[in-house]
């Protein structure tokens, strides 16, 4: 099929699957180009959907939209296409994050179309998971795949996994004594029915999870000191199993290379019957984030924490309307 018999529907219906990725608080700060003339995607920062507080330097931003991206890049493929994807192509212009060339068909040999199932069965899971162990050739399979996009997956030991969860715990303190911090949460939590109901973004209350009376499962409340009507109060596990992510350097680039892998991971984790959710909260304070990182590895900046295991899956949150984030010219 020659690129200009990409039709809107299927182009539609690849940015519906490419936008299925996660971001920060369910923010969805990506946008997309299609140029029928040379079949490609331009993916584009949306900066009115940054964070300043807790993202100042959009480094959470650049990941949610190069999870997007890597949707994109499987979907593509799941269609036929070969995706020939450029970082950065334009200095000049720091929304342009992403450039993707569809071009012929896809090798046989093509490792991303299998991820696709995964696309829209991978949810954020903030329930408890059992004490079941993931087993060693599954975590090897999750580090190869991050090898694959240019980043690190590493399974943190007992004392760095303490090391990780004391720095979330204190960042949440921190964040709860920030207003700041609070009442940009609070801009993207969506509580009762109305909001919920006409919300196409952010996190419902119907995804916070319930109360975690013991555990050490780093799950960020998203209710704070909201009380919510009929919220059941669970015990979660008390040895989480973490991951951490990360790149060798901590520049836009990386973050992009970090966001592809990130996406990858979780959708082999999905395809491994594993429930996933992401935990950041550590990385938004520069004074803690360097605590996150194993000095004896060689992984130069943690871009993400991830806990993985088995336990249900996370409801699905809502999407912002093709329309809003897809201009095809």
């Amino acid at each position: 099929m020659p690129v200009h018999a990409i039709d809107e529907k299927t182009v539609t219906s690849l940015v519906e699957d490419a936008a299925a990725a996660p971001s920060m608080h369910n923010a969805q700060p990506w946008e997309f180009r299609f140029l029928r003339d040379d079949g490609t995607f331009h993916v584009r920062a949306d900066l009115d959907r940054a964070m300043p507080r807790t993202d100042p330097a959009t480094r959470a931003l650049h990941l949610g939209c190069a999870a997007a991206l890597f949707n994109l890049r499987v979907a593509a493929a799941h269609a036929g296409w070969t995706p020939v994807t450029e970082l950065l192509p334009d200095p000049s212009d720091r929304r342009l994050l992403a450039v993707v060339r569809l071009t012929g068909q896809a090798p046989a040999e093509d490792d991303l179309a299998p991820l696709h199932p995964a696309i829209r069965r991978r949810r954020t899971s903030r329930q408890p998971f059992s004490d079941e162990v993931v087993p060693d050739a599954i975590k090897d399979g999750l580090s190869a795949a991050a090898l694959l996009e240019g980043a690190r997956l590493a399974f943190p030991d007992m004392w760095h996994i303490q090391t990780l969860l004391d720095s979330v715990r204190d960042a949440e303190g921190r964040d709860a004594h920030d207003p700041a911090a609070v009442e940009e949460l609070r801009h993207w939590v969506r509580v009762g029915t109305q909001e919920r109901g006409t919300a196409g973004d952010g996190v419902p209350d119907y995804a916070f999870g319930p109360l975690k009376r013991y555990g050490g499962a780093p799950v960020r409340d998203f209710a704070g000191r909201q009380p919510l009507p009929g919220r059941e109060t669970v015990v979660f596990e008390s040895a989480p199993q973490l991951a951490v992510l990360g790149t060798r350097d901590d520049r836009p680039r990386d973050w992009l290379v970090a966001g592809q892998a990130m996406e990858r991971v979780l959708l082999q984790a999905t395809m491994d019957g594993l429930a996933t959710s992401l935990t950041s909260q550590a990385l938004e304070w520069p004074e803690v984030r360097w605590i996150t990182r194993d000095p004896e590895s060689a992984m130069g900046f943690v871009q993400m924490v991830m806990r993985l295991g088995y336990g249900p899956s996370g409801p699905a949150t809502p999407r912002r309307p093709v329309d809003e984030v897809l201009t095809i010219d």
